[in-house]
């Protein structure tokens, strides 16, 4: 079968497509387009910005994602807008001049894709609710400084455009699962759980990719070869969003940008750790499942929601089963999932209105960067006395990991200043961080330690931090 989406209204049909063909690649070396530029490879940077847009109700929802780390077959069913889309009468749109008359640009290597972020948004595209430093976090520029840019995006505002033609023909061109081969080298593009499972029984070794924000790299950096690709963004199971009264039911296939405002809900610290996840272009892709299942010790949303509490449903052809997220990393590179087995859905307890809940990310650069520590604790305090404690890390151990130690020396304590120092000394029997480029293992067991001794003074109503700052002078 031939992968098919549309660019700039027509139809574009690949009869043969290699399942790791980049997008990027595909648009510069088949198609011509090269405004879309490659900085990174690895979505970085943010130079290689398209828009992706899919039938959704009675509208198209457009999203900003990274051409160099996007799939050929996951445009199947799927709209597609580059730089060279943005033209009007032939002429460059509103958004263009403006950014073209401040002097938003100087090299202009990087300005294609700062000017597709920003379209995005003034479109309406996912993330369109942010601020403009927020929307354009995942592109970088060397020379101009982001003043004219941001400024550009304020600017223009909202721009109008009509997909009233192009909702029915996604919903047609997408409306089957999709496969294909290339050279022997197979991949599959499903629709339900059920076929999922079915595919996954046939072909257990295959590689389920859901955003490639992580596989990616595996190929354009790592030059892995995949031989049997499952692509899951199709799968309209994995991409729900529940609730009940007391928990969050998130499906693995929701993308990261879109569990924002649920996580937002549980806790602000849990929401403003998902902003931190990579730029816009990688929320846009990254799912929440994914962050799970490649079982990276650095991965930023495990331990955020291990402190919560949370349990793991994972399915296969012959049925579900469920476990405490915890369980499922069992050591470096190695997760509790059997052959035939796929992450289906997280359930995350609402956490108590009175909980005293600390999370955080820490980074040597504030955006789009990978953690060096991330942390999460969360107390339960009865009468002054803790009588729960879940406190969990990332880039402390081979896995993402509960401190026991620490958990020990808080339950049954005070929750006193000198109750905290306790339990931030003991870390060290917990762990036994290494040193790498993002930090020495005595920088990380102090941070780890000082993420404790950040809760107590927040829990003071001392600021730790300026949006701390910003919240004390609301």
């Amino acid at each position: 079968m031939s992968v098919r989406f549309i660019l700039d209204g027509e139809v574009v049909e690949l009869a043969e497509v290699d399942p790791t063909a980049t997008v990027l690649d595909h648009l510069r070396y088949k198609m011509r387009r090269t405004g879309t530029k490659e900085g990174c490879a690895e979505g970085d940077c943010g130079a290689c910005t398209v828009l992706v847009g899919e039938a959704a109700g009675d509208s198209v929802a457009w999203r900003s994602v990274n051409a160099c780390i996007q799939f050929l077959p996951m445009l199947h069913g799927k709209a597609l807008l580059t730089v060279e889309s943005l033209k009007e009468q032939g002429a460059p749109n509103s958004l263009q001049v403006c950014m073209a008359a401040n002097g938003s640009s100087q090299c202009g290597f990087c300005t294609p894709g700062f000017v597709m972020s920003l379209y995005g948004r003034a479109i309406g595209a996912s993330g369109s609710d942010l601020p403009v430093a927020d929307v354009i976090a995942g592109n970088l520029c060397r020379c101009t400084g982001y003043g004219p840019i941001l400024e550009a995006g304020e600017t223009v505002g909202s721009l109008p455009r009509d997909d009233a033609a192009l909702v029915s023909r996604l919903a047609e061109l997408g409306a089957e699962s999709a496969s294909g081969e290339w050279r022997g080298r197979r991949w599959f593009a499903p629709k339900t759980c059920e076929e999922l499972a079915t595919l996954l029984a046939e072909h257990p070794d295959a590689r389920m990719v859901a955003g490639a924000t992580d596989v990616g790299l595996w190929v354009t950096k790592g030059l892995k070869t995949l031989e049997t690709v499952i692509f899951l963004g199709d799968v309209a199971d994995l991409s729900a969003i529940g609730e009940t009264e007391d928990a969050l039911i998130i499906g693995a296939g929701v993308r990261y940008a879109d569990a924002h405002a649920p996580f937002a809900r549980l806790h602000p610290d849990l929401g403003e750790l998902v902003r931190r996840i990579g730029g816009l272009q990688v929320r846009n892709a990254g799912t929440v499942g994914g962050n799970i299942a490649n079982g990276s010790p650095i991965g930023d949303g495990p331990p955020a929601l291990i402190a919560m509490g949370a349990e793991l449903t994972l399915r296969s052809a012959k049925g579900r089963r469920m476990m405490p997220l915890e369980d499922y990393f069992l050591d470096y590179g190695k997760q509790d999932r059997q052959p035939g087995e796929f992450v289906e859905s997280l359930r995350v307890p609402k956490p108590d209105p009175d909980a005293v809940i600390h999370m955080a990310k820490l980074s040597r650069r504030f955006d789009s960067d990978i953690s060096a520590v991330c942390g999460a604790i969360a107390l339960t305090v009865e009468a002054g006395t803790i009588t729960s404690a879940r406190v969990a890390f990332g880039g402390m151990a081979a896995t993402p990991r509960r401190a026991s130690a620490c958990e020990a020396a808080l339950v049954g304590q005070h929750f006193t200043q000198e109750t905290m120092e306790a339990a931030a000394q003991v870390l060290e029997s917990d762990f036994s961080p290494l040193t790498d480029v993002r930090g020495s293992s005595a920088y990380r067991l102090e941070a780890a330690a000082n993420l404790l001794r950040r809760l107590w003074l927040r829990e003071q109503g001392t600021a730790i931090s300026v949006l701390d700052l910003e919240a004390l002078d609301g």
